[in-house]
């Protein structure tokens, strides 16, 4: 094994199992701390369906790119805030007390929400639950954490990224089984309540943290947690670096009334490197683009040409699916295979994915059906037809695309396929400024059995568009969905891991935020290829970055990794096995070689 520290046989993802059904606290430990993490899939995910009826709904939503933008984004500017609170509210009231001031958070926001009656009152809502999400990102997976032994620590820590994407599958579950029922996207939204109330009162009967509790001089209580979670030789070992972590804290606090972020950057260069590896990653997650999919992949099924807002709704349950699938992955490689190569396998699929999504949609719009002016004529004599296309020139050429963008322009057109079965025939371009237009356009094309396109064009790539995000998915899951979380709950020195982990947290939402708040206007600005595109060039660069700045954390207890990263050494060949160098008492040694 890598680290040199744990020997054992067979996988850590039996290991985690055999050791669970031997000792269930653990398990109810991480379990109800992961909740969080359904939460925060929930509410991330929740809201790219109920968006499409949102729009239907409420015309100015429907109107105006910037505001569907902003009721997705809100909940992530929300998520800014309560991870930079969450740091300083995990070191000074503990991660349990952190944990129950989300649930209060997600709860507020879901009722908020389920009862708006206007756009303000939706952005409001998910502000609130993006408090939640904040708190509770960087939160669950530290209790976890701490609360669990090293061998099987990837493990369970994984649990929290598997249960956030269970909960981003279960919402789009929610979101397909809602779309007939009065309320619609009321509903999708505040179905969010019940988990919060459960984690709420599961969380009133567990423990606080028991690192946290020995930092704060609370050692009977910590040593009674230790001894439900690890065997008796295990917690005199942990009891002992614990001691050692909580004296260098001492020995530093006394030679400084206060360490701010800044002073532990110039000054420390354990918290530098492990910032540099935890923040770096937590940034990529986001840069490579994977919340353009989580937040709006019905619409992305839609530019891929699909019209209905219920298929685009059972498609993406396929990319969620496979979302939760990867983090069941994650589960059984993250302590075999290690963090990084997991990293560098996941970013390769990743880039893969996304070249061919660029192409898919470049072609695509390069081949989308043309506008028939007979055809356009056909509805109500022309009354319908779209002011920019009636204003054409003779000599110039529209199609579905050019259509589409004159509704960017003048938040006033639709594509009306051609009838009969083949959506690749020339349609029609019809007036949709108003909402009495857009409901008399799309009716009328409707009631001809035609389908009507506000978003993307009939495409005969639309499968192999499903195809590239389904890629995408099952590459970025068990990787980069879940290893940045992992490695910012090990990565940092005890006394410092409340505040690294915020930093690092809000790192994740701000560029969350500002992928969250620009994909809608790049893809109506540059199109969906050159945007997928540019999500393709980042993912290079986090490949580069994996492979120059993060550490291998496998196997190590979370002490040692403090030990580890003062001598760490560059290496790119991460293919290759470390090298141990074995003390004269037989014990295995630790590792000599940097190597990380």
């Amino acid at each position: 094994m890598e680290g040199g520290v744990h020997e054992f046989d067979g996988s850590t993802f039996r290991e985690c199992f055999s050791l669970s059904w031997r000792n269930p606290y653990v398990l109810r430990l991480a379990f109800s701390a992961g909740i969080g993490g359904l939460l925060f899939g929930y509410d991330t995910g929740v809201i790219s369906g109920a968006l499409l009826y949102i729009r239907d709904d409420f015309p100015s939503v429907d109107k105006n790119t910037w505001l569907q933008e902003m009721i997705v984004s809100m909940a992530v500017a929300g998520a800014i805030i309560g991870a930079a609170i969450g740091g300083w509210a995990n070191d000074r009231y503990g991660r349990r007390t952190s944990i129950l001031v989300a649930d209060a958070l997600f709860f507020a926001g879901a009722a908020v929400m389920a009862s708006a009656t206007g756009p303000a009152q939706l952005v409001v809502g998910r502000v609130f639950v993006g408090l939640g999400v904040g708190t509770a990102s960087m939160t669950s997976p530290l209790y976890i954490s701490e609360a669990s032994p090293a061998r099987i620590r990837g493990a369970l820590v994984s649990t929290n990224g598997l249960l956030i994407t269970g909960g981003q599958f279960l919402s789009y579950l929610i979101n397909l089984a809602f779309t007939k029922a009065p309320g619609t996207w009321r509903w999708m939204l505040g179905v969010a309540a019940v988990p919060a109330v459960v984690q709420f009162f599961l969380m009133l009967f567990l423990p606080e943290s028991p690192r946290w509790l020995y930092r704060k001089g609370r050692e009977e209580e910590a040593e009674a947690i230790l001894r439900k979670i690890y065997s008796a030789e295990e917690v005199e070992r942990e009891k002992e670096e614990l001691k050692e972590s909580v004296e260098a804290e001492a020995r530093e606090r006394s030679s400084s009334e206060k360490t701010s972020l800044v002073a532990l950057l110039m000054t420390t260069a354990t918290v530098r490197r492990g910032l540099v590896a935890g923040v770096g990653l937590q940034v990529f997650q986001q840069l490579v683009g994977i919340n353009t999919v989580m937040y709006y992949s019905p619409t992305i099924v839609q530019l891929a040409g699909f019209a209905s807002n219920q298929t685009a709704l059972a498609l993406s349950l396929v990319t969620a699916g496979l979302n939760a699938a990867g983090s069941v992955v994650s589960i059984y490689f993250i302590d075999r295979t290690g963090r990084r190569k997991l990293l560098v396998i996941s970013l390769a699929g990743v880039i893969l994915s996304l070249a061919l999504l660029s192409a898919v949609f470049h072609e695509a719009t390069s081949h989308s059906p043309p506008v028939g002016a007979a055809e356009t004529a056909h509805f109500h004599g022309g009354a319908l037809t779209c002011p920019d296309y009636s204003s054409r020139s003779s000599s110039s050429f529209w199609d579905c695309t050019r259509c589409l963008k004159a509704a960017a322009a003048s938040a006033g057109c639709g594509f009306c396929a051609a009838g009969g079965g083949d959506k690749l025939r020339a349609g029609a371009c019809l007036a949709a400024a108003a909402a009495a237009s857009n409901a008399t356009a799309r009716d009328a094309c409707r009631g001809e059995g035609r389908e009507w396109y506000t978003r993307g064009c009939p495409s005969r790539y639309g499968w192999l568009a499903m195809a590239g995000l389904a890629l995408y998915i099952a590459a970025f899951s068990p990787g980069m969905g879940t290893v940045p979380w992992i490695v910012n709950s090990e990565v940092y020195p005890l006394r410092h891991r409340g505040v690294c982990g915020g930093a690092a947290a809000t790192a994740n939402w701000v560029s969350n935020l500002a992928v969250a708040q620009s994909f809608l206007s790049l893809t109506d600005a540059i199109g969906a290829a050159w945007t997928f595109l540019i999500f393709g060039v980042l993912s290079v660069a986090a490949l580069a970055f994996v492979l120059v700045c993060v550490p291998e954390t496998k196997g190590l207890p979370i002490e040692e990794v403090e030990k580890m990263l003062e001598g760490r050494e560059l290496r790119l060949r991460f293919w290759a096995k470390r090298r141990h160098h074995h003390g004269g008492d037989g014990d295995g040694g630790g590792e000599k070689t940097g190597g990380v």
